[in-house]
């Protein structure tokens, strides 16, 4: 993808300007060591195996339990969440991850005071404590749960065949309005195999055209939050849904600004996900995109819209849109803003080609104004040069955080009223991607 150098420079300096407004209401800290471990994208939790076989039996256990979550101005949240090994409180819940055509087994113990199940969409053969799972109505047949569920204080024990790749919900089959609103959903990823079982590991489906890479995969799982209606679970008072109104957008169980922390950031310790996008410029050495999965628990369709380049859209709800064998058309599209409905899941990858490939020696065709005429506040991501990998002189007292001459741009709703914490602008479901100049170079850790 391109930009033109005026449009690029004017989104440098604008995300510039717009960080200084979100740092003037809270702290912003970016993980800026590479994708090492879990610091930063996917974080799989793959349960227990019987084997090292490919296809292999897959065993997870979750516990739907409370817990608090804290939101960047300063409020604190009662939800619910599915935990996982561990048992402590977590949102989202677990994100799980398998091989294709494994049997996957998660054992959900119920630690509420009502009865909660899970469902997971996309899949098929679905079992609950060894009989299809199926809906449950009570003596008016009235249907109040869409599978066997666990009560207050029991287990139950869903089980299927992952028999297709692809990004999926997991979620709450049981009141959906109210539990899954509370916190009960998570991620699930199934990956491709190829005819000779083994794993493909850097492809999102078993297509060369979803070819990753690997150490650059992300995973935005979307979700909003009334907190009127969780204060009156936690008061267990009655809650009028005529009335619901979201006021908190999250991606991955954050608001902006804490979207940019790292994976496990200490200072929110039940959200353990982060949500920046963090890449170089396509080059021989680096040919392979970042894949970027979406999903939704909203209530709305959520027009995601990543600053600076199109992405391409290659999957939604698990289905390929590329070609998986001999005939078949690729319906993949580039797309520049992402529109996510409730309970769907997009696949896109991402690339940034530094085209112009300005630089001192190929310089814009603008001059930067002086020190004087621009907007430098305390802490800046603008290191006074437009050219990726060099940095300009900055005035005294001004932290930098932009480390190694590295770009940013925004990705957000654009239904502007998603990015705000309870109506305060620059935050709710919005992070940064981030663009590291080519390795070699002076990051304190390149991706």
């Amino acid at each position: 993808m391109t930009t033109t150098s005026l449009p690029r420079l004017r989104r440098t300096f604008t995300v510039a300007l717009a960080l200084l407004a979100m740092i003037a209401v809270g702290t912003v800290t970016v993980q800026s060591s590479a994708h090492a471990g879990t610091s930063e994208g996917l974080q799989c939790e793959y349960g227990t195996t019987s084997s090292q076989a490919v296809p292999t039996s897959r065993t997870f256990s979750l516990t739907a339990t409370t817990g608090y979550i804290s939101t960047p101005d300063g409020n604190t949240i009662f939800m619910w969440g599915y935990a996982g090994p561990s048992g402590t409180f977590q949102l989202p819940g677990p994100t799980l991850c398998a091989n294709q055509g494994d049997t996957v087994t998660v054992s959900l113990k119920n630690l509420l005071g009502e009865p909660v199940s899970v469902v997971f969409p996309g899949q098929t053969g679905v079992t609950a404590d060894g009989v299809p799972a199926q809906p449950v109505f009570d003596g008016t047949n009235t249907m109040t749960s869409m599978v066997q569920p666990a009560a207050k204080g029991t287990t139950v024990t869903y089980s299927f065949v992952a028999s297709r790749p692809g990004t999926f919900l997991y979620e709450s089959g049981t009141d959906v309005a109210k539990q899954v609103q509370m916190g009960l959903y998570g991620a699930m990823v199934v990956r491709p195999v190829n005819a000779n079982h083994e794993v493909m590991a850097d492809h999102a489906y078993a297509s060369d055209d979803t070819r990753f890479s690997p150490g650059h995969e992300y995973i935005h799982l979307l979700s909003e939050v009334d907190p009127a209606l969780h204060q009156a679970v936690e008061r267990r008072r009655a809650y009028d849904p005529t009335k619901y109104r979201a006021r908190y957008f999250l991606i991955n169980g954050r608001s902006m600004p804490d979207t940019l922390a790292p994976n496990n950031a200490a200072w929110l310790p039940n959200q353990p996900y982060g949500a920046t996008v963090h890449i170089q410029p396509k080059t021989a050495a680096n040919p392979d995109p970042a894949l970027i999965r979406y999903l939704s628990v909203g209530t709305d369709i959520y027009p995601f819209h990543p600053h600076g380049n199109d992405q391409l859209v290659v999957a939604r709800d698990g289905f390929p849109l590329v070609d998986t064998g001999v005939g078949q058309a690729n319906r993949s599209y580039d797309k520049y803003l992402i529109d996510i409905g409730p309970g769907q899941t997009v696949d896109t990858t991402l690339f940034w080609t530094d085209t112009e490939a300005w630089s001192p020696n190929n310089p814009i065709p603008v001059d930067l104004p002086p020190l004087q005429d621009q907007i430098v506040g305390p802490d800046t991501w603008f290191s006074e040069s437009p050219y990726l990998g060099y940095q300009g002189d900055l005035p005294p007292n001004v932290t930098s955080s932009n480390q190694c001459g590295e770009y940013y741009h925004v990705a957000h709703s654009h239904a502007l009223q998603q990015a705000t914490n309870y109506g305060a602008t620059f935050g709710g479901m919005m992070t940064l991607i981030r663009i590291d100049p080519p390795s070699p170079n002076t990051c304190p850790s390149a991706p």
